[in-house]
């Protein structure tokens, strides 16, 4: 009998199924523990990490979203993805979900009341994770971060216990868990506030590679006066020719504006005119949309994939930062990757009673790279180029949210909070988990 067999939901790596476990959405170098636990509620997960704690063993968690546990060998894998409970409370306008849920299941339970949580741009995106880490969505400027709306989280804690904390039960955990991810322990469960947003004026305008820097320009001074119901992105992507893809964006390298305004359909029509007025677009799907097609705004990938990634808060994105991005990574550029530029400021920019970090930037820029072996390398030292020569447009600050490519460098978490926040956090942390047990992509250590 080996020692974990006191875990009844355990998986080991002779079993067959434990390549699928461990595989989640990002797929380059995947994980190696020692045993992965299958929870299929809040006992497993309390069981795993007290099994782990007792004998000294690093726990990390996968869902079945985005998520990215720390690329460590050995130690206890708890995966949440058969957790999938959702309730709505239309009356107190609350969802709540448990550790393995998607967003495109509370947003669709949420539009049977015509109301809306702040979901991921993706669906597939895991709800938890996405909203201990802050959360940035398509309602982002009108309502803030996801996790600037949570009630209360269930979370088991190095102890072994499981606790539902509030900001009135334990103001310092509520405060930390809203904004430092999994550093305190495996959440089970998260009830969060819900909007009365049942549609949106949005979608999606894709303009060809010659149309990208007068995208990019006429974008980013079109920001500079937005009311706080216009949330928008704009990415660059190098699009593949493959029959998957829809016909006009095959093989060719374009600026794909997002567009999400939580307001009066007439004047989101109306803000929206000097980006059309850029030039034919490839594709315009822009329109008054049921909240629960929101996914198809950046339409982004649900098949898992290898890839690294990296982003910086920005305090401006102006002409000559745009110059530089699309001299290193654009149309026109040797090397490429996926950008995308995020409009923050408006409810982002308002503090609130929790730990999320750089709330003064006023974008934030992302890389995404797809690699091998052979490539990662080279992907790296391009994402690396780019973020040096952006720096003096840069906070110094990052999103966590982002930093999922791979293991996030400890300079990178740090960045993620404000100073005397980050001291803040190790300092609980030391309290909570001193033995820092719970080890993910985004660790805080212990003081």
């Amino acid at each position: 009998m080996n020692e974990f067999s006191a875990l009844s939901t355990a998986i080991l790596p002779t079993d067959d199924r434990f390549a699928a476990e461990v595989s989640g959405f990002q797929t380059f170098r995947g994980r190696r523990p020692d045993v992965v636990v299958a929870a299929t509620g809040a006992e497993d997960v309390r069981a795993a990490v007290e099994f782990a704690a007792s004998r000294g063993l690093a726990v990390a968690v996968q869902s079945q979203g985005h998520g990215v546990p720390a690329e460590v060998a050995g130690g206890v894998l708890i995966t949440t993805g058969r957790m999938r409970g959702v309730r709505i409370d239309a009356e107190r306008r609350t969802a709540w979900f448990e550790a393995g849920v998607q967003w495109g299941s509370v947003v669709e339970a949420a539009a049977e009341f015509g109301l809306a949580p702040l979901s991921g741009s993706a669906p597939h995106v895991g709800a938890v994770s996405y909203t201990l880490g802050g959360g940035l969505g398509h309602l982002a400027r009108r309502y803030g971060y996801a996790a600037d709306h949570v009630r209360a989280v269930e979370i088991v804690t190095a102890d072994g216990q499981l606790r539902r904390v509030t900001a009135e039960s334990d103001p310092e955990l509520h405060w930390a868990l809203c904004g430092a991810g999994g550093n305190f322990g495996v959440v089970t469960g998260m009830e969060v506030g819900l909007f009365p947003v049942p549609e949106l004026f949005g979608g999606a305008l894709y303009f060809d590679a010659h149309q990208v820097e007068d995208v990019l320009t006429t974008w980013q001074r079109w920001t500079r006066e937005l009311p706080e119901e216009m949330t928008s992105s704009v990415a660059l992507v190098p699009f593949p020719d493959v029959p998957v893809l829809p016909e006009p964006l095959r093989g060719r390298h374009v600026a794909h504006v997002r567009i999400a305004h939580a307001g009066d359909p007439a004047e989101g029509e109306r803000l929206v005119e000097p980006l059309r007025a850029v030039g034919p677009r490839l594709i315009d799907s822009v329109r008054v949309m049921p909240y629960r097609e929101a996914g198809t705004i950046c339409n982004d990938p649900t098949q898992p994939m290898p890839y690294v990634s990296t982003n910086a808060m920005l305090r401006d994105f102006d002409d000559a930062a745009i110059k530089t991005l699309l001299d290193l990574v654009g149309p026109g550029a040797p090397q490429r990757c996926v950008v995308e530029v995020r409009h923050l400021g408006g409810a982002l920019s308002r503090p609130a009673a929790n730990c999320v970090g750089n709330r003064d930037a006023a974008y934030v820029l992302g890389l995404n790279s797809k690699v091998d072996e052979n490539t990662v390398d080279e992907a790296n030292t391009l994402q690396d180029n780019v973020m040096g020569e952006l720096r003096r447009w840069s906070t110094g600050g990052r999103c966590l949210n982002f930093l999922a490519g791979g293991s996030a460098n400890p300079e990178d978490v740090r960045a993620a909070y404000d100073a005397p926040d980050y001291a803040r956090l190790r300092a609980l942390k030391s309290v909570h988990d001193p033995a820092n047990t719970f080890r993910l992509n985004h660790n805080v250590p212990p003081a």
